[in-house]
């Protein structure tokens, strides 16, 4: 569901995929690469596509380049099927973010910002407003916090665990269903193509 050929004009011109595009100079040995030169890397080296998704998940841009089926002219098993992809399609959408691996998940960062932020607060409380006294107290309810952190960062995991596997059984789940409707000549799979992505600014 993702198409080369508008990754490749998105590698090339898109200034969000700078590093990928060195990379790819990288390994065609030159600077001036063509939008066919990038789609051949792309195929021959799948890590860099699998950077360049990466990276559409990190900023909050979809990775799924196809739009819903319109289903005006649709009956019968074509119509049904297609109603199928689509709610599997905005499925597909709304779970993506849970392809990237917790560890490099936007929640973690928050989680650990906050405990910063927690801890630098107690070091305030206890040196600055003299607190001495209260001290077990704040220490208490910092260690009570990073108790809580733990088990929240446990339970986030097991949905991005949970999730990653949901989404990647509808992906191919999707594609089988998509490749059915072509067979049955019910849709053309290139009129799905979404080429231009307006997530970018």
């Amino acid at each position: 569901m993702i198409n080369l050929n508008r990754v490749a004009k998105e590698i090339k011109y898109v200034g969000l995929y700078d590093l990928i595009l060195q990379d790819v100079q990288k390994i065609a040995a030159k600077t001036k690469v063509s939008e066919d030169e990038i789609i051949e890397i792309l195929q021959k080296n799948p890590e860099i596509l699998e950077d360049y998704k990466k990276l559409n998940v990190e900023y909050n841009i979809g990775n799924i380049h196809l739009r819903d089926i319109n289903l005006q002219n649709l009956n019968g098993e074509c119509k049904d099927l297609a109603q199928k992809v689509n709610s599997n399609l905005k499925e597909l959408r709304d779970i993506e973010k849970y392809t990237l691996p917790f560890e490099q998940s936007p929640t973690l960062v928050y989680i650990f910002s906050i405990e910063f932020f927690l801890i630098f607060s107690v070091q305030y409380l206890i040196v600055l407003l003299n607190l001495k006294e209260w001290q077990l107290l704040i220490y208490g309810a910092f260690l009570s916090s990073i108790i809580y952190a733990y088990f929240y960062a446990k339970r986030v995991k097991n949905r991005y665990d949970k999730y990653s596997k949901i989404f990647y059984k509808k992906y191919d789940e999707t594609l089988n269903d998509i490749a059915k409707l072509e067979s049955l000549n019910c849709i053309k799979k290139d009129d799905l193509w979404i080429m231009d992505s307006d997530e970018h600014i």
